[in-house]
């Protein structure tokens, strides 16, 4: 063989070993094992300090678990997932800072998040103009409807929760007068307004509508006025801190009158602070079936059993997203069109099934009603 042909013939070698290489990665790759490689980074908004920490705490656990389960399982088709973490306090102002760094530095095309639906309107336009994917795990404010082509939510919309709570206490409660006190956030007025306009319509009196602000600790003024107006019933749409503040201030004010609340109510420090005061307290909350291997993982991350009221919804959203991306890739084009057209998740924690609608809201929701005894809070069964 003369040199050409022994040039040839090397080049012909190599060729051929990279070839063998590039296609045992690849195999690799399709594996089930641990996934390797460059990681893919996706962003999670949600609130880690402030007003409601103990459930974003919460959620943040379900989503590491979720993640390390993705990548036991070979990730994004080979390639773990990373998730950025940033805390938006249940601000539009902190989350709209959150999520340009998450975009213009991360470089995320992927947003799970946010937690409250203030924090998450604070950052939602920016993210449709960037085209990215915002998939929250917990806000409900139903103008969030309108939010763009790449909103997803696992978490209903308070159009169910709203009009829930208004056929409850009127059909099931039996009650006919209702005074309403809610925060004024987005997530207040906004399920105000449907519970409202539902329990009028079945036929009930709204005797007083009193606005709070996020945090207030004195709310005897709007107390002292709604017990003048002898309701059969207070609906009382509050955050943490206004709920503990406002529980323990009618009790100051001999208010011996039933309070029901909404889904926020779930924070379990609400009951360690007020102890048994307020036994007999109803709240309702999405119905998640949680499963047993669920529990058991929160359990040996948390070393409690609280599971509250994102969290199901927050390890569910990692885990729809990964099914899409496995599919169709990072592209968040090509992720919007997936989750609209997948099957209807099934195997989740936060619902029977989830499928979208147009709007990226999930098209079916239950709810249950939980009730305090003893100082906590259980399923209410009739």
């Amino acid at each position: 063989m003369n040199k050409t042909g022994k040039i040839i013939l090397g080049i012909v070698v190599v060729v051929v070993v990279i070839g063998l290489i590039w296609y045992g990665v690849s195999q690799n790759q399709k594996t089930t094992g641990p996934a390797a490689g460059e990681p893919i980074k996706i962003g999670w908004i949600g609130s880690l300090t402030g007003d409601v920490a103990n459930i974003g705490e919460n959620a943040r656990v379900a989503t590491e678990i979720a993640v390390a389960e993705v990548n036991a399982a070979g990730g994004i088709n080979g390639r773990p997932l990373e998730l950025i973490y940033e805390d938006g306090k249940c601000s539009g102002k902190e989350s709209i800072n959150a999520a340009n760094k998450l975009i213009n530095i991360d470089n995320v095309n992927v947003i799970i998040g946010g937690l409250c639906s203030g924090e998450t309107a604070g950052f939602v336009k920016t993210a449709m103009e960037q085209k990215r994917i915002v998939f929250s795990y917990c806000s409900s404010n139903p103008a969030l409807s309108n939010s763009g082509e790449y909103f997803f939510r696992d978490y209903p919309s308070d159009n169910f929760q709203g009009g829930y709570a208004a056929n409850y206490i009127y059909n099931d409660l039996g009650k006919r007068k209702v005074a309403v006190i809610f925060v004024q956030n987005d997530w207040g007025v906004g399920i105000k307004d449907v519970f409202v306009k539902k329990f009028k319509d079945l036929g009930g009196q709204i005797l007083a509508e009193e606005p709070v602000n996020q945090g207030d600790k004195d709310l005897k003024t709007q107390l002292t006025k709604i017990k003048e107006s002898n309701p059969e019933l207070i609906y009382f749409l509050g955050l943490t801190e206004e709920t503990i503040a406002g529980l323990r201030q009618a009790r100051e004010l001999d208010m011996n009158i039933p309070f029901f609340g909404g889904d926020p109510w779930d924070e379990t420090r609400i009951w360690e602070s007020l102890g048994k005061t307020y036994d007999g307290a109803m709240y309702t909350i999405p119905y998640a079936p949680l499963n047993e291997h669920f529990k058991e993982a929160m359990q040996e991350k948390l070393n409690n059993d609280a599971v509250l009221m994102c969290t199901p919804g927050a390890y569910d959203a990692v885990k729809i997203l990964a099914i899409a991306m496995n599919k169709v890739g990072t592209d968040p084009d090509k992720i919007k069109n997936e989750l609209h057209n997948m099957a209807p998740y099934t195997q989740g924690v936060s619902g029977q099934s989830i499928s979208f609608d147009q709007n990226g809201d999930i098209k079916t929701a239950s709810y249950m009603v939980k009730i305090i005894k003893g100082g906590k809070a259980v399923e209410y069964k009739k």
